[in-house]
């Protein structure tokens, strides 16, 4: 069948040079044998976004470990990987780095498969729901490089031709135009299929970070940006769908989709049944002996941690489920761990098992199992084994909220986003701020937001991701704002360019 053969070159998107290629190919896949089942080629696409977002190696990865939220440091012979995690820390990558190759690769995978959805009649909510996945996905590829390969779907199969490049810019007013065309045949949810307000959500997001996709070193934000920013905020407010939920970890707890009145898109996990590696956010970062028994690895950063009052739920708190069962809160972990009756816990060489505020990229010594402060963002779900319940977030109400509020912030009206903070900071038991500025809005974003994967765009845009923060002492050179080429997509696509300084 055509739709096979499209399949075999999935991981070919943006590969094909202007060269002259073999006859048997006749320049293009031209075969038809019969129709795919629509709807099982959009189910693929939906679970085709599993690996390069709920993976704790890709476009997570590259989002958060090269923040001031998020450390892997290298534990003697534990997570060393050549040094992979490390030099994303310290904004060291080079164009040879093997997880930002495959996170690039893998979303232009997906550009390829909703694009190919589209040649196969499907109904108008298929098209505009696979419309929306494409949408989501170049989004990303622009924010990350910077420039986003594309082939329509009138020249899918025209394989003798090299794929057109967006740039930000370019890739920024397609997606605006195609969330606009399709908005209307999208669905009203459920939250985790791709529904109107996600799309309104994505509009927000291209409109409030249009300035800096266009100049990352020197951001503008047009007014006229920031008040759609403010109109699309209102029309989900207005809505009274949502609203911020009183235990703020039941966004990402086991049973989500029925527990989170803040959720507007998802990915969809099936607990014992079928998911994606969301069960990564937890075993990533618990040590060896808690239960359930973890990788030991990533940490965050002192300085972050100390942005939070004690007061703050986002901090920390037990969590029913988790805490009576394993011994663990939601939140933070620091200090001495303790199992679900109380006994302290040890590590692998005896110490008590302490999680401590140093924490440094290369670590060695007889502490070096317990440095660096640990995170459970995600509830652990203890019912389902490697297939866990909990739906990946991607949108969430509390950042239409924020967003709202830095728009208003940059447009003048400086009151109006401060009421909108304090709001969300009252029902989050954290006291109101005096005035509201850029520098405490970045920071209220990370408590809010913090390893949800929106932080390298954060301080992008606010301007601070190339300064020194902490286990990175060091300035960064501008070409940090964007991450490089593959080497293996240059050489078959002489459309794409490296970006400067790789």
């Amino acid at each position: 069948m055509k739709y096979i053969k499209f399949l075999v070159f999935l991981g070919f998107f943006g590969a094909f040079s202007c060269t002259d290629l073999d006859e048997k190919l006749n320049d293009k896949l031209s075969e038809d044998v019969g129709t795919p089942d629509v709807a099982s080629l959009l189910q693929g696409a939906y679970g085709g976004l599993r690996n390069p977002f709920q993976d704790q190696s890709r476009f997570w990865a590259a989002q958060q470990h090269t923040s001031d939220e998020t450390l892997g440091p290298t534990r003697g012979p534990d997570w060393d990987d050549n040094g992979i995690w490390r030099v994303l820390h310290d904004h060291t990558w080079t164009a040879e780095h093997a997880f930002l190759e495959a996170t690039f690769n893998e979303l232009l995978q997906i550009v390829y498969t909703t694009t190919n959805i589209l040649r196969f009649n499907p109904t108008p909510q298929q098209a505009a729901e696979s419309r929306f996945l494409r949408a989501w996905v170049m989004f990303c590829v622009a924010d990350g490089w910077g420039q986003v390969p594309f082939r329509d779907v009138d020249v899918l199969d025209e394989l003798a031709i090299a794929p057109e490049v967006f740039n930000s810019t370019q890739a920024l007013d397609f997606l605006e135009s195609e969330l606009n065309a399709i908005l209307n045949d999208l669905p009203d949810g459920p939250v985790n299929r791709a529904n109107k307000d996600a799309a309104k959500f994505l509009l927000m997001k291209i409109h409030l970070n249009r300035g800096t996709f266009a100049d990352r070193a020197a951001p503008k934000f047009e007014n006229a940006d920031m008040q759609e920013v403010i109109n699309l905020a209102d029309d989900i407010i207005n809505s009274g769908k949502y609203s911020i939920d009183d235990n703020y970890y039941d966004n990402f707890a086991p049973k989500n989709d029925q527990l989170s009145s803040e959720n507007i898109w998802t990915a969809e996990n099936v607990g014992g049944v079928s998911s994606g590696n969301v069960r990564s956010r937890w075993f990533l970062t618990l040590h060896y002996n808690q239960n359930p028994s973890g990788w030991n690895g990533f940490a965050t950063l002192s300085d972050f941690y100390d942005s939070f009052e004690d007061s703050d739920i986002r901090k920390g708190a037990e969590y029913a489920g988790m805490t009576e069962i394993g011994g663990i809160r939601a939140g933070f972990l620091i200090g001495q761990q303790f199992d679900q009756n109380g006994t302290a816990l040890k590590d692998r060489k005896g110490n008590d098992l302490a999680f401590t505020r140093e924490v440094a990229l290369v670590e060695a010594g007889n502490d070096l199992e317990v440095t660096g402060i640990r995170v459970i963002k995600y509830p652990i779900d203890y019912n389902s084994g490697d297939n866990a319940d909990n739906d990946y977030v991607y949108f969430r109400y509390a950042d239409v909220l924020l967003m709202k509020a830095e728009a208003l912030l940059r447009s003048g009206n400086a009151g109006a986003a401060l009421d909108i903070v304090n709001d969300l900071r009252g029902q989050r038991s954290a006291t109101a701020f005096a005035s509201l500025n850029e520098v405490n809005l970045l920071e209220e974003r990370g408590r809010e937001f913090y390893w949800e994967g929106w932080r390298r765009q954060d301080l992008i845009r606010f301007g601070k991701y190339l300064e020194p923060f902490q286990g990175k002492p060091e300035t960064s050179g501008p070409e940090r704002l964007l991450f490089p080429i593959p080497a293996s997509a240059l050489a078959v696509n002489p459309n794409l360019v490296q970006n400067p300084g790789y």
